[in-house]
C-alpha cells in the first residue's frame, strides 16, 4: 500500500470512529429502552450533574449543558446549606468552567467568589484542595500564569498524588515558559495517570511544543480512542487537526475538524479552526461564514483577528476595521473581569496599529515572567516593527529555538534577520516557514513569498557569511530582555527548529522532561508516510 493510500485509510478510520461516536449512544440508548426488563440491571448512568462533576474535577471537556445543570444543582444546594466548602468548591470549578464554554469572561469573577468562599469555610490547601486548585485552575483561565503557578504548587505540595494538579501546573509553566518544569510535571502526571484521556491530551500538547509531532499525534490518537464522553472526542479530534494545520496540510485538518464538528456541533474551537483550514484552501467566503459562525457562538476576540485579517487580505478594509473594534471591544470587557489579554492586543497592535505600545504591553509581561514562545516571538515582532531589529533578533531567536516548528515564528525571524541584512539566515528561515506551512496567514503568507523573492537566488559558490553579517547580541537580563540563562531549554528537552529530534525508534515515547523513559507502544500517528518524512 502507497503514503496516500495509507492516509486516507487513516483519515477514514478516524473520521469513522467519529461517526460512529455520535450514533452508537441512541442506538444504545434505543437497545436498553426495548430490551432491558424491569428491575435492578445495575447502577444507572450518571446525569448530567454528575458527569459535570467528574469531568470539572479532573480538568476534561464537559458539556454546556452538563455544566449547566451541575451549576443549577449546586446552587440551589447552597441555598440552603451555605456552609458546605466541598460545594463552593464545585461551583467555582463550575462558573470556571461555564465561562470558557461560554466566552464570557463574567463568570471568573462569580467564580473566583465562590472558591474564596469555600477556603473561608474550610481554609488551607491540604484540607481544601479543591478550592486551591480551583483558584489556579481560574488563573490560568485568567491568563495569569504567576498565579496559577502558585495555587498549582501550593496543592502539590500538600499532596503530591492528587494528579489532577499536574494538567493545571504544566498549563502554567508553559505559560511562564518554564518547559523543562512543564516536562517534570508531565513525567510525574504520566506515572500517576498513563491512560487517562486527560493525561493523553496533555502530553500530545506537551509534545506538540517541543516539535515531536509524531509523538503528539500518536497520544491524540490514544486520547481519541480512550475519550468516554463526545467533548473528550471532539478535543482529540481538534488536536489532530491542528497538528495537520501546523505541518500545513489544511485538506487533513478540515477532515478532522468536520468529524469533530459531527459529534459535537458547539465546538467552537474546530468551527474556526474550520475557518481557518478553508481559508487556506482559497475557500474564502466559506471561511467567513465559518468564522462568523464561531464569533455568534463564542465572540472570542481572536476569532475577531482572524477573521479582520481574512477580510484585510481581499481588501474589505471597512469589514477588517469592523472585526478590530470587537476584539478591542472584548478584551476591554475582559479585562474588567480580571482577564490579561495583552499578549493577543499585541499581536494586534503589531500588525495593525501602534508598535511601540505593543513593545510596552509585552515588555511588561516579560518582568511579570510571562515568557513563553509565543510571548517572546510577539515581543520580537513588536520591536521590529517599532523600527529596533537588533533588539527583536534574541526574542525572535528564542522563540524560533525552543522546539515548536511554527510558520510564523520562522517568518518573524525571517523578515528580522532581513532588515538586519542577514540575508543567508533570512533566507532559510523565510523557506522554513513556507515549507512549514505555505498558507499559514492570509495576510502573511504572500509577504513571505515576496521578502524570499526580494533576496533572491543565493550566489554562485554559495553564500560567503554563513552567518550573515549582523552581530549576535546576546540577551540581557535586564528586566525588558530575557535572561540568557533562561533562554532555551536543554537539547533533551527542547529540540532545535533548525534540527527536530525525534526518538530513534517510533515506539518509543520520549520523557517530556528530557529524562529517559521507557518505551510504550503508542498506534500509528494518523499522518501520511510523506508528512511524517517531511517532520
Amino acid at each position: 500500500m502507497n503514503a496516500k493510500n495509507t492516509m486516507n485509510t487513516q483519515h477514514m478510520r478516524h473520521i469513522k470512529r467519529a461517526a460512529l461516536a455520535a450514533g452508537v449512544g441512541a442506538v444504545l440508548v434505543a437497545g436498553v429502552l426495548v430490551f432491558v426488563p424491569d428491575g435492578d440491571q445495575g447502577p444507572p448512568e450518571p446525569g448530567p450533574e454528575a458527569r459535570a462533576r467528574a469531568a470539572v474535577g479532573a480538568g476534561s471537556p464537559a458539556s454546556l449543558p452538563d455544566v449547566a445543570a451541575l451549576i443549577r444543582d449546586r446552587e440551589a444546594w447552597l441555598r440552603k446549606n451555605p456552609e458546605d466548602a466541598e460545594s463552593w468548591a464545585v461551583l467555582g470549578a463550575a462558573y470556571v468552567e461555564r465561562g470558557g464554554l461560554r466566552a464570557d469572561t463574567a463568570y471568573y469573577p462569580k467564580a473566583e467568589q465562590a472558591l474564596r468562599r469555600s477556603l473561608k469555610v474550610t481554609p488551607g490547601e491540604r484540607r481544601n484542595p479543591a478550592a486551591t486548585a480551583g483558584l489556579a485552575s481560574l488563573a490560568n483561565a485568567r491568563h495569569d500564569y504567576a498565579a496559577a503557578r502558585k495555587w498549582g504548587e501550593a496543592v502539590r505540595k500538600a499532596d503530591p498524588a492528587r494528579w489532577a494538579t499536574y494538567p493545571v501546573l504544566i498549563e502554567a509553566y508553559s505559560g511562564l515558559g518554564d518547559y523543562p518544569a512543564a516536562g517534570k510535571a508531565l513525567d510525574k502526571l504520566r506515572a500517576l495517570r498513563p491512560d487517562n484521556p486527560r493525561v493523553l491530551s496533555v502530553s500530545s500538547a506537551v509534545y506538540r511544543d517541543r516539535g515531536w509531532r509524531e509523538d503528539a499525534a500518536a497520544k491524540a490518537d490514544e486520547a481519541f480512542t480512550e475519550a468516554g464522553t463526545t467533548a473528550e472526542k471532539a478535543g482529540a479530534l481538534h488536536a489532530l487537526a491542528g497538528l495537520a494545520w501546523d505541518r500545513g496540510e489544511p485538506k487533513e485538518a478540515l477532515r478532522y475538524y468536520d468529524a469533530a464538528l459531527k459529534i459535537s456541533r458547539d465546538h467552537h474551537q474546530s468551527l474556526a479552526g474550520r475557518a481557518r483550514a478553508l481559508a487556506a484552501l482559497d475557500r474564502a467566503d466559506e471561511a467567513g461564514q465559518d468564522y462568523q459562525a464561531a464569533i455568534a457562538e463564542r465572540p472570542l476576540p481572536e476569532y475577531a483577528l482572524e477573521l479582520g485579517e481574512l477580510y484585510e487580505s481581499q481588501g474589505l478594509d471597512g469589514d477588517a476595521r469592523s472585526q478590530y473594534a470587537l476584539l478591542r471591544d472584548r478584551t476591554a470587557r475582559a479585562r474588567v473581569d480580571g482577564v490579561n489579554e495583552e499578549l493577543l492586543l499585541a499581536r494586534f497592535e503589531s500588525d495593525h496599529g501602534n508598535p511601540r505600545a505593543a513593545v510596552d504591553r509585552l515588555e511588561a509581561e516579560w518582568r511579570r515572567g510571562h515568557r513563553s514562545m509565543q510571548m517572546s516571538d510577539a515581543l520580537g515582532w513588536a520591536l521590529f516593527k517599532a523600527g529596533e531589529p537588533a533588539k527583536a533578533l534574541p526574542y525572535a531567536k528564542r522563540a524560533t529555538e525552543q522546539g515548536m516548528r511554527s510558520a510564523l515564528f520562522s517568518y518573524h525571524r525571517g523578515e528580522i534577520e532581513r532588515a538586519l541584512e542577514m540575508d543567508s539566515p533570512a533566507r532559510r528561515h523565510l523557506e522554513e516557514a513556507l515549507r512549514t506551512n505555505p498558507r499559514f496567514s492570509p495576510l502573511l503568507a504572500p509577504k513571505a513569498r515576496a521578502a524570499l523573492d526580494a533576496l533572491g537566488e543565493l550566489p554562485d559558490g554559495g553564500p560567503k557569511d554563513m552567518h550573515g553579517n549582523g552581530e549576535y547580541t546576546p540577551l540581557s537580563p535586564a528586566p525588558s530582555a530575557p535572561s540568557s540563562a533562561s533562554s532555551s531549554s536543554s537539547p533533551s528537552s527542547a529540540p532545535s527548529s533548525a534540527a527536530p529530534s525525534v526518538p530513534a525508534t517510533p515506539s518509543a515515547v520520549p520523557s517530556a522532561s528530557g529524562a529517559p523513559s521507557k518505551p510504550v507502544s503508542t498506534p500509528t500517528p494518523p499522518v501520511s508516510t510523506q508528512s511524517a518524512a517531511r517532520n
